[in-house]
């Protein structure tokens, strides 16, 4: 029997601007999320969570649909790869766990307290403790640790990279999205995902720059990356580093 990919559960909607879809790949049904958006082509992402579309506001339902039918054999193969792919267990915060922090590994430490967090990055190998009412509060307040200092970089950043595209500062949210690390939205502002704080501070300062760049096109032409370089010049070199690295990103 051929694979059907799960459509929206019952009573779930898309966000607003997304319609959900389905279309015959062969003999499969494929659901995709269709987003119309400020963009110049029609474009195609696969990720956990299936097929999604993204198309210019002009472009007719069969332009959308004879783009997904050119690249059937891809979107089939992708879609398995998906399906297919181990998922990386959980982690268990306990103490000496050594977590990644901008890069660097910083090793956890739990101890008793009233839900707070001591930094010691001076030491030959920086600690994070976690100060506890009970061991069970620790993935939360963990968390909670590393929202607030991503939330501080990515402020900062925002604050470097928007004056150099002669931009306002724009609103920043976290997100918690297990494949998209960024988003941006003339209306809303820009999202960046929490998790970044792992990573070295160039991919950071990429993703940053990246939807910065978006402030301006929105889209991804090749007007687009000529923004990027100028506010990145390195950026195919951080772009590639997110790629090998978001594989193995922390989460629990």
């Amino acid at each position: 029997m051929p694979w059907r990919p799960e459509a929206l559960p019952s009573g779930i909607r898309p966000p607003i601007g997304e319609t959900a879809r389905t279309i015959e790949l062969g003999e499969s049904t494929v659901p995709y999320v269709l987003r119309r958006a400020r963009r110049r082509t029609i474009g195609l992402t696969i990720d956990h969570r299936g097929l999604r579309v993204g198309a210019p506001q002009r472009a007719s339902l069969s332009e959308v649909e004879s783009a997904i039918l050119r690249h059937g054999e891809w979107i089939r193969k992708k879609l398995d790869e998906w399906r297919t792919r181990p998922t990386a267990a959980p982690l268990q915060i306990v103490d000496g766990l050594r977590l990644p922090v901008l890069g660097s590994p910083v090793q956890i430490r739990l101890a008793r307290g009233a839900n707070r967090c001591v930094w010691n990055l001076q030491m030959a190998e920086p600690t994070l403790t976690l100060c506890l009412r009970s061991p069970e509060e620790a993935p939360r307040v963990l968390e909670q640790v590393l929202r607030a200092r991503a939330r501080a970089l990515f402020a900062e950043r925002l604050t470097h990279y928007a004056p150099l595209l002669g931009v306002a500062v724009p609103r920043l949210s976290l997100s918690a999205a297990r494949t998209r690390w960024g988003s941006c939205s003339q209306r809303t502002g820009i999202r960046l995902n929490w998790r970044l704080i792992h990573f070295p501070p160039p991919v950071v300062d990429y993703v940053v720059a990246h939807e910065v760049a978006h402030l301006r096109e929105m889209n991804h032409s090749p007007g687009f990356w000529s923004i990027v370089a100028r506010l990145y010049p390195d950026y195919r070199s951080a772009r590639d580093e997110l790629k090998r690295l978001a594989a193995d990103c922390p989460h629990w």
